[in-house]
């Protein structure tokens, strides 16, 4: 396979951001805004706790209503601990220690049921580095059920999966759980990487993490309640499926959408752009700048940010996201904002055009 390189960058588009990025946060608003990024992580791990803890109170455990409203804040908890700590932590901005980082998003993403490990490689040494890029992008990898890529064979089914996108999401964290992981640990070139191998014991390590997520999730609190297994079962999926949809909708808008570009190589493996270019044209922001938004999707809405500068905390984006879009515009570079809604309806579009095409 050749390899996949970027044009050299003919502007000093990064430089002069670089410059004004820097000169924009002061000591103050960096302490400040690191400060935040703890106090987020102690909250939202305090509520996850919390809420778990809900699920031992007879009132909640005995009903099987109360079980499920109360078993899908629980999910929804997890999900925000992980968009705004655990993300951070793979980037090693959520502390100062290397060692804690590695610990926190070991900690928070294996609660979650899916295996920090894979992911991390996944998200750092494919995903940053050529995102939207077909055959480097593992999140863009072929699948038969949904078209991503113009590149990808088109399928009967594609023509209606603007229709059936959305029962397919519902279950996308369950299948990551029970079925993704495996995947991936048995493939030996994923995207860009290649010649991938893990050990008997890494192996043995994920189906016990997975073991213990069900153990901790869903049996024990089970085993204290009076209502029947299959209560708390359908209660678990009906979880799985909310957090889902929220989780898939409001990460695959920020790269799958009709505004952000899927460039592809030369016939020397030559991208069409720069580095930074290609961060910004396959990137899509919403409320980059509202610090209720911040607080929800850690960062994810301000995408720009995080793909030009991975190494600040999220908590600083709604800073820095403005000077973006303005030194975008005067070097003539791309920039995609809409609001979220719009975002979400974009990719539908997306899809359709796929499926069609």
């Amino acid at each position: 396979m050749m390899k996949i390189k970027f044009k050299p960058s003919s502007t000093d588009f990064f430089n002069e951001l670089n410059d004004k990025v820097q000169k924009s946060l002061s000591s103050e608003v960096i302490y400040k805004n690191k400060r935040l990024m703890k106090v987020k992580f102690f909250l939202y791990f305090t509520l996850y706790l919390m809420l778990y803890g809900l699920l031992f109170i007879d009132a909640v455990s005995n009903n099987f209503l109360l079980l499920n409203i109360s078993y899908s804040i629980f999910g929804f908890s997890g999900i925000l601990l992980a968009f705004n700590s655990s993300h951070d932590a793979v980037h090693n901005t959520l502390f100062k220690s290397e060692r804690l980082n590695s610990i926190a998003h070991y900690l928070i993403f294996n609660l979650q049921g899916v295996n920090a490990t894979l992911w991390k490689k996944r998200h750092i040494s494919s995903h940053h580095i050529f995102p939207n890029v077909d055959g480097c992008d593992a999140d863009i990898d072929n699948n038969p059920f949904i078209r991503l890529s113009k590149t990808h064979e088109r399928k009967w089914n594609h023509k209606y999966q603007h229709l059936y996108a959305p029962f397919l999401y519902c279950a996308y964290t369950l299948h990551w759980i029970l079925i993704k992981d495996f995947i991936y640990l048995s493939k030996k070139d994923v995207a860009n990487m290649k010649n991938l191998s893990y050990s008997w014991l890494f192996k043995f390590e994920v189906v016990l993490l997975k073991a213990i997520y069900f153990s901790f999730i869903l049996f024990i609190p089970c085993y204290f309640s009076n209502l029947p297994f299959y209560n708390w079962l359908i209660a678990f999926i009906i979880m799985h499926s909310i957090i889902s949809i929220f989780f898939v909708l409001t990460l695959i808008i920020s790269h799958l959408t009709t505004e952000t570009c899927f460039p592809t190589p030369d016939s020397k493996g030559m991208l069409p752009t720069c580095y930074h270019e290609h961060q910004l044209s396959v990137s899509l922001d919403y409320h980059p700048t509202n610090k209720l938004a911040n607080w929800i999707f850690g960062g994810f809405n301000s995408h720009a940010a995080h793909h030009l500068f991975p190494k600040l905390p999220h908590t600083l984006y709604t800073y820095i996201t403005p000077i973006i879009k303005e030194t975008a515009i005067k070097h003539s570079m791309p920039y995609n904002e809409l609001s979220i809604i719009k975002a979400v309806k974009s990719h539908f579009k997306y899809l359709k055009e796929l499926g069609n095409n």
